[in-house]
């Protein structure tokens, strides 16, 4: 649903696994060969994978000053902890953070992400729509970060409608 450009850098994964799951349609993108493929994914790990998507979301409906029923972005602290990071300093001096545990893994793949836009101040910028029936990732570019919907011209625009109606007692 979301007309925005991606996210940056590691953002973007974190971005397209949220965007796996069409929350007014229930089509999980996981559950086809494709979409696990797109992540690297056996059929085995998509159930952590999704436990690690909805922990995302949730911290991504945080950044957006939202709660979520039945979400925590605070399990995503629990999740991450099986993704352990070291600091790697090559001979120019360079930092770079690395993944201790399988570095192709999702999970150590969205640790990194986190980090880095962490360190980049672009983390809290990933937020999720607050419209109840879409909750798509995005990344917020407006000067202030105030950006409320993942789409001005759909979810923005039926939440502005409803307030529109329900102002005018119809």
């Amino acid at each position: 649903m979301n007309d925005r450009a991606p996210a940056p850098g590691g953002l973007a994964l974190i971005e397209s696994l949220v965007n796996t799951l069409s929350v007014d349609t229930a089509a999980d993108r996981l559950d086809t060969e494709a979409g696990r493929a797109a992540f690297g994914l056996t059929e085995a790990e998509v159930p952590a994978a999704r436990e690690l998507r909805e922990a995302l979301r949730a911290a991504c409906l945080a950044h957006a000053g939202h709660s979520s029923p039945g979400r925590r972005a605070a399990d995503l602290d629990r999740i991450l902890t099986g993704a352990p990071l070291r600091v790697s300093v090559d001979d120019t001096g360079t930092v770079t953070l690395r993944p201790t545990a399988d570095p192709a893994s999702l999970l150590s793949r969205v640790a990194a992400a986190i980090a880095e836009a962490t360190a980049e101040g672009t983390w809290l910028r990933l937020k999720a729509c607050e419209a109840e029936d879409c909750l798509w990732a995005y990344y917020d570019r407006s000067p202030a970060g105030r950006s409320r919907w993942c789409s001005m011209a759909v979810c923005g625009s039926r939440a502005k409608m409803r307030a529109y109606r329900a102002r005018r007692g119809g």
